[in-house]
């Protein structure tokens, strides 16, 4: 056992020592002890209720002859993060729990890991120390929210944001706002739609790291419980067998994730945490690769915020198992991967039903003939952006439009809100990426304004940092070069011509070789936005959104 430094022979008797002053008992120093990695707190909704979902993973461990011992991490809740400064820490805080559970891990000499998180940065975080620490380890998150009601309509957080740019445009009253906003939300879990946590929660079943059900089955209900415990029990066979993350999350089961996410309608963040999760285990493709598997894989699910259904409806209709089966059968992924149940991701999802037609449509009859993400490449972003395809309007699939140039989110926001941005203009929001935001904030309050106002049709969202999974519309994040490494979209000034053309997966500024020229020589950058505390040593080491938005060692070169 990895944890006999920690507690066995004469020279660790001083160590005894201190387990006892915890109370364990010597008979449990002679079993693994199994770190039960959990993010609850009282800030977030997805997390408010861990504590539950630890309890009952410590008890499969301890069922099956393990130690379980308990230990925190943080982690942010985007929505409240959401449209200050807050936000900027919120991708940093990824770094922060990886290296944080890594410290833990190291420092105590745990045998395997159960890793509990729920919500956006925190489960690519975990996944991020699993894969580093290759350990026996298992992830088993708190499930989603159910969606609300309102006026007779199903809503969640994205109803929200959009209703405040409804109220602006005089579409909704203030005391309708307030009315929502007390029924969008009902209770505790990730927020209720194909949003960012879920779509992770969803890519950690397709990895093959998670049970299914993991991202699907609602917080609130038993079977959550009983899959945590199912957890703790499996993550003993998981430590007896020495199966562990290298083995699980392959090259292969990357390309896995890929086409389930595709199949999904996944939010763009999973662009940025994927390639992060697999720079851990040195895996690295091209982003013209998710090019490829979008187009080979349809979208089967249209869900919250590009359709009606919520994860809820798609655990009735058989949740990930059955999209996975959906897919390995028409031969759009590779079912002979092993995951967490020992058992191959084909074994696993035999039970799974058939496509229902509505939830998850077959492969024949799909949403859209192409998965739910598109990268986009042009001078405007050479090394690339990234937009969720199947939430745009066939209106804004190809369009030229007029630059509306800010250099940074609050600008953007208030010029929206305030009727300043009309039909046949993009918002252009630059000097928010991983360097220049610092941070590269989600932007849901500028995106869910222009959809509130019923402009999601007639105006684009461009910008180096990112969108929630919430945001609908054509919202093109990622760009890099970010404007801060003096990427292209540092040289786009007010009144200038951007064609967007999705189906082309292009993204041009259109201006002369000779004014382009100009512009390069006569930029000149603006004063770095925070300079101290932990933001500031990220933006000094953080890398670009192709990659993951990874950290890099001081002289450019590996990861920290």
């Amino acid at each position: 056992m990895r944890s006999e430094k920690v507690k066995k022979g004469l020279e660790k008797a001083p160590h005894r020592s201190l387990f006892y002053a915890m109370g364990y008992h010597p008979s449990e120093l002679d079993k693994p002890l199994i770190g039960i990695v959990n993010s609850a707190n009282e800030i977030v909704p997805g997390h408010v209720h861990l504590d539950k979902i630890a309890q009952a993973v410590k008890a499969g461990v301890y069922a099956a002859g393990g130690v379980p011992i308990e230990f925190s991490t943080i982690g942010v809740c985007d929505g409240i993060a959401m449209g200050h400064v807050g936000m900027k820490y919120s991708l940093a805080s990824r770094e922060l729990i990886a290296d944080s559970v890594e410290a833990m891990v190291e420092a105590h000499g745990f045998d395997a890991l159960v890793l509990i998180p729920n919500c956006d940065k925190i489960i690519p975080g975990m996944l991020m120390a699993a894969a580093r620490l290759n350990l026996p380890a298992i992830l088993i998150s708190g499930g989603p929210m159910l969606a609300g009601e309102f006026q007779g309509r199903a809503v969640d957080l994205s109803s929200v944001f959009e209703a405040v740019g409804a109220v602006k445009a005089g579409r909704l009253s203030a005391a309708d706002l307030e009315a929502l906003a007390l029924e969008a939300c009902p209770g505790c879990g990730s927020c209720a739609g194909m949003f960012t946590a879920n779509s992770m929660n969803c890519m950690t079943e397709a990895l093959g790291m998670a049970l299914p059900g993991n991202g699907t089955i609602p917080a609130v209900m038993a079977r959550r419980l009983r899959l945590a415990k199912e957890a703790g029990l499996k993550v003993m066979e998981l430590w007896e067998k020495d199966l562990r993350p290298a083995q699980i999350m392959t090259a292969a089961a990357f390309r896995n994730a890929l086409a389930v996410d595709m199949a999904l309608g996944c939010s763009t963040n999973t662009v940025l945490h994927l390639p992060a999760i697999a720079h851990e285990l040195g895996i690295s493709w091209e982003l013209e690769e998710i090019n490829k598997i979008s187009r080979e894989t349809p979208q089967l699910c249209s869900l919250s915020p590009g359709g009606s259904y919520h994860i809820e409806d798609l655990d009735r209709a058989g949740g990930i198992q059955a999209v996975i089966k959906e897919l390995s059968t028409n031969g759009f992924l590779d079912a002979r991967q092993l995951t967490v149940t020992t058992a191959s991701l084909g074994a696993n999802c035999e039970p799974a039903p058939e496509p229902d037609g509505k939830t998850i449509r077959p492969v024949k009859e799909p949403y859209h003939a192409e998965g739910g993400l598109a990268i986009l490449f042009g001078n405007l972003a050479p090394q690339g952006a990234v937009v969720k395809q199947g939430a745009v309007a066939p209106e804004m699939q190809q369009r030229t439009l007029r630059a509306r140039v800010f250099d940074d989110e609050e600008a953007a926001a208030e010029a929206i809100l305030e009727g300043k941005i009309v039909a046949g203009d993009v918002v252009v929001i630059r000097f928010e990426g991983p360097r220049g935001g610092p941070g590269m904030r989600e932007m849901l309050a500028p995106t869910a304004a222009v959809a509130g106002m019923g402009l999601d049709k007639e105006v684009a969202l461009i910008t180096d940092g990112r969108f929630s999974g919430a945001t609908r519309g054509a919202s093109i994040g990622h760009i890099a070069p970010e404007a801060a490494d003096r990427g292209p979209i540092a040289l786009v000034q007010e009144g200038d011509k951007i064609e967007i053309d999705i189906p082309g997966k292009r993204l041009e500024l259109l201006l002369t070789p000779e004014e382009w020229s100009k512009r390069e020589k006569d930029l000149q950058l603006p004063a770095p936005k925070i300079q101290k505390g932990y933001l500031q040593r990220y933006a000094a080491l953080v890398g670009s959104a192709q990659q993951g938005a990874v950290l890099k060692l001081p002289s450019g070169e590996g990861k920290i």
